[in-house]
C-alpha cells in the first residue's frame, strides 16, 4: 500500500475549484467532504489522490481523443459520450478558444477542433499539469466519474444517465448515492456539502475517492495497459 497521510482522496472539479472527499484506505473512518481552491497542498502532502481530470497531455492526437479517452469509451455503453476528447498539449495551453482550435486542428489526426465543453476544462487541467512530475504520479491518478462508478458497479455502466443536456437528473443522481451507500459512503455526507457546491461534484468526487482506496491498494487498474506517457514524462491512463 502506498502511504500518505493517513487518507486517500477523490477530486472532482466544481465552481470556483475542487471538490474533495477523503477516505480512509481502511474504510473505518467516516468520509469527509470539503471545497479546496486549489490542489498545491494535497499533492505537497504525500497523500494518494485520484482527480478527475486529465493528466498527461500527448504533443500529438491519433484518432478520437488522448490513448486514455479511446481506451475506457467501450466500457460505458450509452454512458461514453460523459468522455470529451482531449487534444495535444499546444492546444489545452492556448489563449483563447478560437486559437485552441487551430492547434488542435494541426496537431490532431484526422483533424479535430476543440468542443466547448472540453475547453472550458482547460485552466484546471493546466492547474494540475503544473503540479505533476514523473515522481509524483505514483501517487496522483487521474480518474473518471463515469468509469469509476463502471468499477463499483461490477463492470457495468450506470443505466440511467448522471446529465441530460448538461442539467444532472434526479433519478441518476438518486442511483448513484445508492451504489455508494452499498460501497460505505453515507449519503449524510452529501447533505453536508459547502456552500455552493454542486450535489452532482460531491457525489462524483465520492465515486473517485473510492478508486483512490483501490490505487492506494494496489488494485486499481489503467486504461490503456500499459499507460501511455507524454513529452513530460507523465502518464497518460484513466484508473478504476
Amino acid at each position: 500500500m502506498i502511504e500518505g497521510d493517513g487518507w486517500v482522496y477523490g477530486v472532482d472539479g466544481c465552481r470556483g475549484g475542487w471538490a474533495v472527499v477523503a477516505i480512509r484506505p481502511d474504510g473505518k473512518t467516516n468520509a469527509r467532504l470539503a471545497f479546496h481552491a486549489d490542489l498545491a497542498h494535497l499533492v505537497s502532502s504525500g497523500a494518494v489522490i485520484a482527480v478527475d481530470m486529465p493528466m498527461g497531455l500527448p504533443d500529438r492526437i491519433a484518432g478520437p481523443g488522448r490513448p486514455a479517452e479511446r481506451a475506457v469509451r467501450p466500457l460505458l455503453g450509452a454512458r461514453q459520450s460523459s468522455v470529451f476528447s482531449i487534444p495535444g498539449r499546444t492546444a489545452i495551453f492556448a489563449g483563447d478558444y478560437a486559437a485552441a482550435c487551430a492547434s488542435a486542428l494541426a496537431t490532431s489526426d484526422p483533424p479535430r477542433k476543440v468542443s466547448r465543453q472540453a475547453f472550458n476544462i482547460f485552466p484546471m487541467i493546466r492547474q494540475l499539469d503544473a503540479l505533476l512530475t514523473p515522481e509524483n504520479q505514483h501517487r496522483i491518478f487521474e480518474c473518471h466519474a463515469e468509469v469509476a462508478f463502471w468499477r463499483l458497479n461490477g463492470e457495468a455502466p450506470m443505466p440511467t444517465a448522471k446529465r441530460v443536456k448538461n442539467v444532472p437528473t434526479r433519478e441518476g443522481l438518486a442511483e448513484r448515492i445508492a451504489l455508494l451507500e452499498r460501497h460505505g459512503i453515507d449519503p449524510a455526507l452529501f447533505d453536508r456539502r459547502p456552500p455552493g457546491m454542486p450535489l452532482v461534484d460531491a457525489v462524483d468526487a465520492a465515486a473517485i475517492a473510492l478508486i483512490a482506496r483501490r490505487c492506494a491498494r494496489g488494485e486499481a487498474t489503467p486504461f490503456p495497459d500499459p499507460p501511455a506517457v507524454d513529452g513530460r514524462g507523465l502518464r497518460v491512463a484513466i484508473w478504476a
